[in-house]
């Protein structure tokens, strides 16, 4: 039988044990705190630390006259790219971020930010009526603190790039645009291994996935669909369309599309509630038919391989 004199000793025992792991806990948060220096002189940029331990590093966009609703906007009402570094428990460090893009920058940015190891995760519009069009790219990442900050400014600096050569945002992609005529619907189907439909010159594949949301199978009469569209003709053509991704298919997608050439427009979700959670991205890119139908199968390629891992 424990005397009251054993019940005290485990009682102080558990006591200290506490006390050392939040100690252990203690000093393990103070070893991974961040550098805000280290993290200001790769980045270029100020850093400022949160009472939590994040660093942050922001760029406002003021080098672009933006009007929402035919009114002014000034860079705080939410024309702002930032980076937050939150530490991790083994030294390493994760970012994330929004960055400020206009048409014209996309490209570029994304180009950068998969060249220095980021991944990319949404790229939507927060406005309406906007001129020129803004868009929003966020990005993140895993890594050395430095390394990730130089990251994000390379990032920065391919967008300056592109406005230090054209000081207001592009109209277009440029190139010649695509004109009404014949596209070979049997080639696009045996480039893509899967059946063309031709509607009124448009060539279109699509490609049914299958899921389920609040309990109920759904599939690709419910929008569960990756597909593109081929518009023009065989020499010249326009192709736009839409990939369905689960979050591990997301990057490996992007990354194919732009390797590809194609042009990546949006990055979003579509639903709430689904099962797996789905991903969406948009695309468009020009040339010729053949050309974007092997861009178009290589991303195919590459969402299976993943899906097969």
């Amino acid at each position: 039988m424990k005397t009251t004199q054993d019940n005290r000793t485990h009682r102080l025992a558990g006591t200290a044990l506490a006390a050392l792991l939040a100690v252990s806990a203690s000093s393990a948060f103070a070893a991974a705190a961040l550098d805000a220096k280290l993290i200001g002189e790769a980045s270029g940029a100020t850093p400022t630390t949160s009472p939590d331990g994040v660093v942050k590093i922001t760029w406002a966009r003021n080098d672009v006259r933006v009007t929402v609703d035919g009114m002014p906007l000034p860079p705080a009402a939410g024309l702002g790219s930032w980076a937050a570094f939150a530490p991790m428990a083994d030294g390493t460090a994760m970012v994330m971020g929004d960055t400020v893009v206009f048409e014209d920058e996309v490209d570029a940015a994304m180009d950068a930010a998969f060249a220095n190891g980021l991944s990319v995760s949404a790229l939507h519009n927060h406005f309406l009526y906007d001129a020129p069009k803004v868009f929003f790219m966020h990005i993140g990442g895993e890594g050395k603190p430095d390394a990730l900050a130089s990251a994000v400014k390379a990032v920065w600096a391919a967008i300056k790039s592109v406005r230090s050569a054209h000081a207001s945002p592009a109209s277009g992609f440029g190139g010649e645009t695509p004109q009404p005529g014949s596209i070979d619907a049997t080639a696009v189907s045996n480039i893509l291994g899967q059946k063309a439909a031709d509607t009124n010159g448009v060539v279109k594949v699509t490609i049914n996935r299958d899921g389920s949301m609040h309990d109920m199978p759904i599939g690709g009469s419910m929008g569960l669909t990756t597909w593109a569209a081929f518009s023009g003709s065989d020499a010249l053509s326009a192709i736009d369309g839409d990939f369905i991704m689960t979050a591990d298919e997301v990057q490996p997608v992007l990354h194919a599309l732009r390797k590809g050439g194609i042009h990546v427009v949006a990055l979003h979700t579509h639903m709430t509630g689904e099962k797996p959670t789905f991903y969406f991205t948009h695309f468009w890119a020009k040339g010729k038919t053949a050309d974007l139908a092997h861009a178009f199968r290589a991303a195919l390629d590459t969402q299976a391989a993943v899906k097969k891992s």
